[in-house]
């Protein structure tokens, strides 16, 4: 599964799947197929269960199918999330850096198959629970954004209270004993932290509205 994509230009992964991509791959969209509209929830709020089944059955994902996916920006490991959200463990990352056989331009042909959801419920939290409960928050967002500096992105510039840093495109640090959070912008690369994390037999939950649903809710900030 192709999962490339870039925040700043919706269509750059479908352009880059065009131009090459590793043979037999079906491209899955982060902003589409893996991901609600905006609002209220969020950035990229959690596709509704009959979305992600529709757009992983169209890809070719179904019983007995092992899935590899690999992406830009957190877009492989949104995937393989999703896919154990909906009780699919038989799923890996690629760096696709990594990939050292062809690549092939164009579309594919791919076999549609029937996806069916065995969603969990115990590897998600809302801001709700992390407002009442006592997890180790980590904040997957570059580390000028985690210390609330002005940018474009964030409305409300800051981070969480308490939250530590992870940046998603650095080795993941130590991190202390307790069960984790890991939120990002949008709940996209914070699937990064929790893949990592998985990598070293560590479990972790998502805040799927991560801080995108957080500043619309006017809740504490803490910034520097």
């Amino acid at each position: 599964m192709d999962c490339r994509w870039d925040l700043a230009d919706p269509e750059a992964g479908r352009r880059l799947y065009l131009e090459g991509h590793v043979p037999g791959a079906a491209f899955l969209d982060v902003e589409r197929d893996l991901s609600s509209p905006p609002g209220p929830a969020g950035r990229h709020p959690l596709p509704s269960t009959g979305q992600f089944s529709e757009a992983v059955g169209r890809a070719g994902i179904g019983d007995g199918v092992f899935v590899v996916a690999y992406g830009s920006m957190g877009g492989a490991e949104r995937l393989w999330w999703l896919l154990r959200h909906h009780g699919r463990d038989d799923c890996a990352v690629l760096d696709l850096d990594g990939w050292r056989g062809p690549l092939r331009s164009g579309n594919e042909t791919i076999e549609p198959r029937s996806f069916v959801s065995r969603e969990r419920s115990d590897d998600t939290v809302t801001a709700d629970e992390i407002l009442a409960g006592a997890y180790v928050l980590v904040d997957a967002r570059v580390p000028a954004r985690w210390r609330g500096e002005e940018n474009p992105i964030d409305k409300v510039p800051g981070r969480i209270p308490g939250a530590l840093n992870a940046p998603w495109n650095e080795p993941l640090p130590a991190l202390p004993e307790g069960e984790v959070v890991a939120y990002c912008g949008s709940g996209v690369t914070a699937c990064v932290v929790l893949h990592r994390l998985f990598l070293q037999n560590r479990k972790g939950r998502l805040y799927p509205g991560s801080w995108s649903e957080w500043e619309q809710l006017e809740l504490p900030v803490e910034r520097g």
